[in-house]
């Protein structure tokens, strides 16, 4: 594969941006002329990183370089601090994470790269706080992405910090961030109300899978709440529950796999997981 690491400055985030793109390479016995002049546009996963990650990450964590180049997709990598992928206008010169994605990020990527723009060549997918992010990207702009994978993660109620949580001081943040519990509520992080007001209009989402180990201290309680909501309300989504592992590199690795498995099927390939009742 070819690796592109890009650093500029953005308007959104009002601070310079990294990216790393990864690129399907020259095949070997290709003319260079050929391929590189052909104008063709390839399928992309926007991958998304963890609280305390960076656009970094997955690449040094994960084997991404090797799943992509095995199902020649681009996958695009960018960092967004541990803002939970939205807007924080109240902070330094406003750190806009949600809209430099879709107002900036995507723009760069589909202009300046030999990437497709369409809808069913176009997947998301990210880890903790990332999946997080993945949720809250594809239910806002379901128009954009094919599929969303979200990885130890899940939508959650709402609700005023547990002072015990060891991630409530963010919370709190984010509360001032949107001016209160108000504004919280109406905010694209509502998670929980906005899939079920999708599910009631049956709006048309991507290809829903959440994934989680029932190890996992952070994430599992939330996610078999959420899997018993999805279930009531109707929610066409696929969840994998894994035994033995927690909130940890090796299971996502093992996400990753299935995803892009789920997103760029082949005959002689089936996905990794199987659906949890």
């Amino acid at each position: 594969m070819a690796l592109l690491h890009l650093s500029f400055t953005s308007k959104y985030l009002a601070a310079p941006a990294d990216i790393n793109v990864i690129l399907p390479d020259l095949p070997y016995g290709t003319d260079p002329k050929d391929f590189y002049k052909s104008g063709k546009k390839y399928k992309v996963l926007w991958l998304l990183h963890g609280t305390f990650g960076d656009y970094s990450d997955w690449l040094r964590k994960s084997n991404v370089e090797l799943y992509a180049c095995e199902k020649q997709i681009a996958v695009v990598m960018f960092s967004a601090q541990n803002s939970n992928y939205v807007d924080w206008r109240g902070f330094a010169m406003g750190y806009q994470p949600y809209s430099f994605f879709f107002e900036e990020l995507m723009p760069l990527v589909y202009s300046w790269l030999p990437i497709s723009a369409a809808r069913e060549d176009n997947f998301i997918a990210g880890l903790s706080m990332g999946g997080r992010g993945t949720c809250v990207y594809a239910f806002a702009h379901p128009e954009k992405f094919a599929a969303a994978y979200s990885f130890s993660a899940v939508p959650n109620p709402l609700k005023e910090p547990d002072p015990a949580n060891p991630f409530a001081a963010r919370e709190y943040n984010l509360i001032n961030n949107f001016g209160g519990m108000d504004g919280y509520r109406k905010s694209p992080l509502n998670l929980w109300d906005i899939v079920k007001e999708k599910a009631e209009e049956k709006a048309d989402l991507p290809k829903l899978y959440f994934a989680c180990g029932d190890q996992d201290p952070i994430a599992y309680q939330s996610f078999q709440d959420f899997r018993t909501f999805a279930k009531e309300i109707g929610l066409d989504a696929k969840f994998f529950e894994l035994p033995g592992y927690s909130h940890e590199w090796r299971f996502w690795d093992l996400c990753l796999q299935d995803a892009l498995a789920r997103f760029v099927p082949e005959e002689d390939r089936t996905p990794l997981f199987d659906p949890s009742e």
